[in-house]
């Protein structure tokens, strides 16, 4: 296979990832199966029923693939640790003040940090998401369904959250090999404009 050849299918495979994690919600939301209402469905459908979830958990992993080294795992572990830890005082009905604007913030800070390759030590860039996390906990936690179970519903969007950070740690890293444009630079932007919009709209 030639390099141009190379190239192509790589950016083709690039494509196909980009189009499958942007169909992850669309598909999820079509596919109401019976019980996900009380149980690990409907936590796995929950991270993705909203557009800032959805671009707060892709931004946490496209920042690590730029921060690259232990961040790499470490920043959507801390993300994924403490959005439990906040999914239990929503589900334990604890307030956490300001959930909603820490929400935005969130989706509007993550773009922000990646659009401008903020480079912070890695004990902060887990601080900074690891806070984040606890709001968005909080809303999971707090919206779960009367008859649910707590441990299979909190499972649930655990893993829809760890799914969402790989989609945004893959597009990263392979933007990164394969692209000499800045993109993932352009893809924090784009969540910042993101996040502005849905904080005006």
């Amino acid at each position: 296979m030639t390099t141009q050849n190379r190239i192509s299918w790589l950016n083709i495979k690039f494509l196909a990832l980009l189009a499958g994690c942007a169909l992850v919600p669309t598909l999820a939301q079509a596919h109401h199966l019976p019980g996900e209402t009380n149980g690990f469905v409907g936590g796995l459908n929950h991270p993705v029923h909203g557009w800032d979830h959805i671009l707060a958990m892709v931004a946490v992993g496209l920042w690590a693939s730029q921060l690259g080294g232990r961040a790499l795992w470490l920043v959507p572990a801390t993300f994924v640790s403490l959005m439990a830890a906040g999914g239990m005082l929503g589900m334990m009905g604890v307030p956490v003040p300001g959930v909603e604007t820490g929400i935005l913030v969130s989706v509007l800070g993550l773009g922000l940090l990646i659009a401008t390759a903020a480079r912070l030590p890695l004990a902060a860039s887990m601080a900074v998401v690891g806070l984040f996390a606890i709001f968005h906990g909080q809303a999971h936690g707090a919206e779960i369904p009367v008859a649910a179970s707590g441990l299979s519903y909190g499972f649930g969007f655990v893993v829809s959250t760890a799914g969402l950070h790989a989609c945004g740690l893959g597009m990263g890293l392979l933007a990164q090999k394969r692209f000499a444009i800045p993109a993932v630079r352009l893809a924090g932007a784009a969540i910042a404009l993101g996040g502005l919009c849905l904080w005006l709209f």
